[in-house]
């Protein structure tokens, strides 16, 4: 009888031991992940954004860029770009908008998660202006043109020739309520 208490003495051990371990790494995957994406250039992160400094237009290649509107599933905005395609000299500052229209019948609050493909061409996407930068809100019935601009840099490498650049609209009108609603006043000037 004793021999057998502490094999379930061990085994419960071992359990714990697994749960703690399988909760550590589930905690470390996210800088993990991180690390995986700066040292591959995966995941299509834009980290160059504000002003731009002094390019050299290249004349002599084009880019074409394609535009991307997707909505997240609890999202019932009309989320669309002005344009789906454009070409672009690299250097050349780009301008272009995508449009929003709140069909609800109540105030909501959008965030855009943008992403490019192909994740290598990240770091020469310069966002220069970006609807992305700011939450967005729109009343009922309320649409808007939200401006991007952009400047895709010269030293692109020579085989990439399309960037595709697509935007992901989040609701985040309820996690904004809840801040509100918990007493943190720095949330009031989203709430319509």
């Amino acid at each position: 009888m004793a021999q057998l208490q502490n094999e379930n003495i061990k085994l419960v051990r071992k359990l714990v031991l697994g749960c703690l371990l399988m909760f550590g790494f589930g905690f470390a995957l996210v800088p993990l992940y991180d690390v995986f994406c700066d040292i591959t250039g995966l995941n299509g992160k834009v980290t160059r954004t504000g002003p731009a400094g002094p390019m050299q237009v290249d004349r002599s290649r084009e880019i074409n860029l394609q535009l991307i509107a997707v909505n997240n599933e609890a999202m019932p905005w009309q989320f669309e770009p002005i344009t789906t395609t454009m070409t672009i000299h690299p250097g050349l500052t780009g301008q272009t908008a995508f449009l929003a229209y709140n069909p609800t019948g109540q105030n909501m609050i959008a965030q855009a998660v943008p992403s490019v493909a192909p994740a290598e061409a990240a770091e020469y996407l310069q966002k220069i202006n970006c609807f992305c930068f700011e939450r967005q809100a729109l009343e009922p019935g309320q649409s808007m043109e939200m401006p991007l601009l952009f400047v895709i840099d010269p030293e692109l490498p020579e085989h990439i020739t399309t960037i595709t650049l697509s935007y992901t609209l989040f609701d985040i009108t309820p996690q904004l309520q809840a801040n509100y609603s918990a007493g943190q006043p720095s949330m009031r000037r989203f709430m319509l």
